[in-house]
């Protein structure tokens, strides 16, 4: 009945945040009203209450914080907040051979952008100050005392230590990972692209648009090129994971496999593959399967062929081509992965198999691959995540290539949606267009991750192979 009664009572993740947020404001007003005229203070110079109090470290952490605010603010973050709603009215223009900039619409999403982020920050802080007040109000009603500045100064190196420890890098994941993937977003609801090139244009909002462009397959959309970049990165990936995966397995089974000699010469001559980087032995591989390349002049030479093969202008030969050439990438990594997970499969399992009267067949069936797939199942979603951003192999060997005349935004015939979205910033500069295509894919990337993951039979028996 109680387990029934704490399921039924569970509450989705939208109704627990507005319950927060409602329970968050009563507390800010129930605490302004039974609070003494310190906390009151407080509400509008943070840290005063503390300071009053005699925590004067912790005190003038809260009110140098409000005061960076109000600078930064009144002096840099605030023309650029006012201007966040249009990106800008005030063009470049030239007059008597000198350029007299305006807005910059770019700057003006960026720092916009920083000082919104920076008000969020600053309203829990001064909730965190409301709270702090509320604590040691009821502290000094209870009869005890506060701690000491030196207490709260000794508090960051010990009970605190987490939060001093985790604020630089906490910062450093803000400034470089989350403001930038803010702002990308943001890009893709507006018009920037080469004609709107900041400084010298102005870009500004447009809504959903770009988005209706993505998925139009009328005249000028995106709708159809899109569609088939999906499908061949959904493919590729499909490929390039299960492919080298079991192939991997077979090579270490193989390798493994009692009567074989030389056994360390053959993973040398495979993980020499891996030595090798890939920058170099990809380009050189392109080039062996070009069209005047050693492959195709060799077989011309031999007269096996007339014509030279066309591995990388032909888009159905050129996919096909990729895969393989992944393969000879991809099974040294997973030959030597499984070879130390194979070593660690009880022998007894496969003894006991043998006396029951198991082939060879079934005892990989039913005792080498369940547990491959139990212990690499996470292995094996990271491996496909990977493949569906994978950058290197593509374009190192086709640049995208070959080109269609019937895709829109330049994209070729073996483009991923990762490799379509560096065209369009770098060779197009459809900033615009390349932002939605980046949704996009993490879109694509989150969904396949979240549902898979939940089918990982790591996740749904953990204890299985205990």
């Amino acid at each position: 009945m109680s387990n029934a009664s704490g399921t039924g009572n569970k509450k989705n993740p939208v109704g627990n945040f507005f319950s927060v947020l409602g329970n968050g404001i009563k507390d800010i007003g129930v605490t302004f009203v039974s609070g003494d005229w310190k906390t009151k203070i407080s509400y509008l110079v943070m840290g005063f209450g503390q300071i009053m109090r005699g925590q004067f470290l912790r005190g003038g952490m809260y009110l140098a914080v409000e005061l960076l605010f109000i600078w930064f603010v009144t002096s840099f973050g605030g023309q650029y907040f006012a201007k966040l709603g249009t990106l800008g009215i005030v063009e470049t223009t030239k007059k008597n051979r000198t350029t007299v900039y305006g807005d910059n619409s770019f700057l003006i999403l960026l720092f916009g952008l920083l000082t919104v982020f920076f008000i969020i920050f600053l309203i829990v802080l001064w909730y965190m100050n409301i709270r702090d007040n509320k604590k040691q109000e009821e502290i000094l009603k209870s009869g005890k005392t506060l701690p000491g500045n030196k207490a709260d100064f000794l508090s960051l190196f010990d009970s605190n230590f987490d939060k001093t420890l985790l604020a630089l890098p906490v910062a450093g994941v803000f400034a470089f990972t989350v403001l930038p993937i803010v702002f990308m977003i943001c890009v893709a609801f507006t018009n920037y692209d080469a004609t709107h090139q900041a400084p010298t244009k102005l870009f500004t909002w447009v809504g959903f648009e770009n988005f209706r462009n993505l998925f139009s397959f009328g005249t000028g959309g995106f709708g159809s090129t899109f569609l088939s970049v999906l499908v061949w990165t959904l493919i590729w990936a499909l490929l390039a994971t299960f492919i080298d995966y079991f192939l991997g397995i077979a090579v270490a089974m193989l390798i493994n496999k009692k009567g074989i000699k030389f056994k360390k010469f053959w993973r040398t001559c495979l993980v020499m593959t891996i030595a090798v980087p890939q920058f170099v032995s990809l380009l050189y591989v392109s080039k062996m399967f070009d069209s005047a390349g050693i492959i195709n002049g060799t077989l011309m030479k031999l007269g096996i062929i007339q014509n030279a093969i066309p591995f990388w202008t032909d888009p159905t030969l050129a996919k096909i081509t990729i895969v393989v050439v992944n393969i000879w990438i991809g099974i040294p990594y997973l030959m030597l992965m499984a070879t130390g997970l194979l070593m660690n499969i009880p022998a007894d399992l496969y003894e006991s198999a043998k006396i029951d009267g198991a082939t060879p067949w079934q005892m990989f069936r039913h005792i080498t691959m369940p547990y491959m797939l139990f212990v690499t199942g996470p292995y094996l979603l990271t491996s496909y995540t990977g493949n569906l951003n994978n950058f290197n192999v593509i374009y190192l060997l086709t640049g995208g290539g070959p080109k269609s005349m019937t895709y829109t935004g330049g994209a070729g015939g073996t483009d991923l949606l990762v490799t379509w979205l560096y065209k369009m910033t770098i060779n197009d500069t459809d900033y615009k267009m390349a932002a939605v295509i980046g949704i996009m894919v993490f879109v694509v990337t989150a969904v396949i991750s979240l549902v898979v993951y939940q089918m990982l039979p790591s996740v749904k028996d953990e204890e299985g192979f205990q």
